[in-house]
């Protein structure tokens, strides 16, 4: 097969400022790379620094990386402007592309735009952002909407992560051809350890936001220890300082340290490594898309709860766990209770499905049948 130069851009990527934001975007990257000869580039505003740009370029996990700091300010004009700069003036220490694989329609990817009309680049778009949603189409800002059609009606090919996605984009009356593509998972790191374990996990793992409702998910699991079920539960992620502590108070207070962990932000084998060492997985959320969580905890063989919200349901096997229709407590807790008394032995099943569906062989060549549709 034909190597082609793609050239990855993304209105969320992980950066020292927001070192997970987007980690999604730099896996859909790194699978393109099995088959493709792909570069990354970035621009993101930095309140922090002297100079009007800053590159830093890296290579992580064999992929050109060049994210582009521009000193942010609190005018959004000014802040556009330095933006389309910074991804101008990294462009042109990339190679340069055959195709464009833009994320998140944001006015950011409004460079996109640019490069085709210059230099007559064609680009695709993988959408993963809740607020293009169907369902919040009526708080989301007037602005952001208008970027997003106007971006998306000139790309190629948008290839959002969940069909509940897809409508909201055709609601939005973005008519460009659309496939969907899920998140990735690396299958090889998140994979099934076949041990008998001595407690129930059950493990939460977010960035902590309110509409995760981890503080919930605690609620629950403190009102059934207290009830006289035995099992543990860890609650964590890259949320901030208060909203850890607020956790940790909880539990201490509880006197329940010896069941439940809090715990911060950690390395993705660390999670990886958490998932194995459990049994069940809850994300309690009110509003999702195609959550890479859930295709994580399949590949490690775990059980789930989740709330039936965006794109869940579209990608959960028979045997994946259970669906709640609302961010109920009382639901929680029934749910959990179930989990502890069933015996689950269909690990395999949940393995291979995320092998099919989620793994970088899988999501590389769903994405190649898309750029072959594209590229001569």
């Amino acid at each position: 097969m034909n190597k082609k130069k793609i050239l990855f851009i993304s209105s969320w990527f992980p950066s020292k400022s927001e070192p997970t934001n987007g980690n999604f975007v730099q896996r859909h990257a790194e699978a393109v790379s099995l088959l493709h000869d792909v570069e990354i580039l970035h621009a993101i505003g930095d309140f922090s620094q002297s100079s009007t740009y800053v590159y830093d370029e890296k290579i992580i996990n064999g992929l050109k990386t060049l994210i582009v700091y521009y000193k942010n300010t609190h005018n959004p004009i000014i802040n556009f402007y330095r933006r389309m700069t910074a991804y101008k003036k990294g462009f042109e220490k990339m190679q340069f592309p055959e195709l464009v694989h833009a994320n998140v329609l944001h006015n950011s990817m409004v460079f996109a735009v640019y490069l085709k009309r210059t230099y007559k680049i064609p680009f695709v778009v993988t959408e993963h952002w809740t607020a293009l949603r169907q369902i919040n189409s009526r708080k989301t800002s007037g602005m952001i909407k208008f970027w997003a059609r106007y971006i998306g009606n000139k790309a190629d090919f948008i290839l959002p992560v969940s069909f509940d996605l897809l409508k909201g984009l055709e609601n939005l009356k973005i008519n460009t051809a659309k496939t969907v593509i899920p998140n990735v998972v690396d299958t090889a790191l998140f994979r099934h350890r076949n041990e008998i374990k001595n407690d129930f996990t059950f493990i939460h793992v977010s960035n902590l936001i309110p509409r995760k409702n981890s503080d919930k998910i605690l609620a629950a699991a403190i009102a059934l220890l207290k009830e006289g079920y035995r099992f543990k539960i860890q609650i964590g992620g890259d949320g901030d300082a208060a909203t850890l502590k607020s956790l940790q108070d909880l539990v201490h207070q509880n006197s329940l340290a010896e069941h439940v962990e809090i715990f911060g932000m950690q390395k993705i084998d660390q999670i990886a490594e958490r998932m194995q060492n459990s049994d069940c997985f809850i994300l309690f959320s009110e509003d999702e898309n195609q959550p890479c969580v859930i295709a994580e905890s399949f590949a490690s063989g775990l059980r789930v709860i989740s709330t039936d919200v965006g794109g869940v349901k579209e990608f959960f096997p028979a045997e994946g766990g259970i669906l709640l229709p609302k961010s109920n407590i009382n639901l929680l807790k029934e749910s959990m209770v179930k989990m502890l008394e069933t015996p689950f032995t269909d690990q395999e099943k949940l393995v291979n499905f995320a092998e099919e569906n989620f793994s970088v062989k899988s999501i590389a060549t769903q994405f190649n049948k898309v750029y072959q549709k594209i590229l001569p």
